[in-house]
């Protein structure tokens, strides 16, 4: 019972980062909350077993595995077939929000910061996030690993399933891109 508790904090400490991470690699807010939640589900099945300092590892490793296999999935079905929503007209494309405004603005803290600097703030990520969002995937997912679930070298590597010579030229080209793309934006 007691177990089950570790895991069940641990996947609740684990899953705005694991959301956000796989939205800016499917691009998909739908697809990566049903890409997380299998995540979610199969280190419970498979590895609930296993010591709690193993789970983040496994829990990485699932999660690329399980974001790989959408893309897979994707490509599969668009040749396969044609893809319907094309066919047809436009809709009054209801939108239940971004999940993404809705966390952030729960973790905001209450009334510490001016208007104009809640702003400044704001566009700010919103700049950080659109240029993360468009890094090549394998750089992305390197990035992320290293500096927003502060992996090292070696627990990316594993994480991504290469070498740690790989990990290090994926998160340098990621991070000499992002440093242009913000300079170009006028963030110095």
């Amino acid at each position: 019972m007691a177990h089950e508790s570790a895991l069940s904090d641990f996947l609740r400490s684990v899953e705005r980062r694991a959301f956000k991470r796989t939205a800016w690699a499917v691009r998909d807010d739908d697809a990566a909350l049903d890409i997380v939640q299998d995540a979610m589900i199969r280190l419970a099945e498979h590895y609930a077993d296993r010591p709690a300092a193993e789970w983040p590892m496994l829990f990485q490793r699932i999660l690329s595995n399980a974001t790989m296999d959408w893309f897979r999935r994707q490509r599969t079905r668009k040749a396969v077939m044609q893809n319907l929503q094309d066919l047809l007209p436009p809709g009054d494309g209801d939108d239940d929000g971004d999940p993404l405004e809705l966390l952030r603005a729960a973790e905001d803290h209450l009334g510490s910061e001016s208007a104009a600097d809640h702003l400044q703030r704001a566009q700010t990520l919103h700049a950080i996030e659109s240029e993360i969002a468009a890094l090549p995937t394998r750089q992305r997912e390197a990035f992320l690993l290293r500096y927003f679930e502060e992996f090292d070298v070696a627990e990316t590597a594993e994480a991504m399933g290469c070498s740690e010579g790989s990990v290090k030229t994926h998160c340098s080209r990621a991070v000499h891109a992002l440093a242009k793309a913000l300079r170009l934006r006028g963030f110095s």
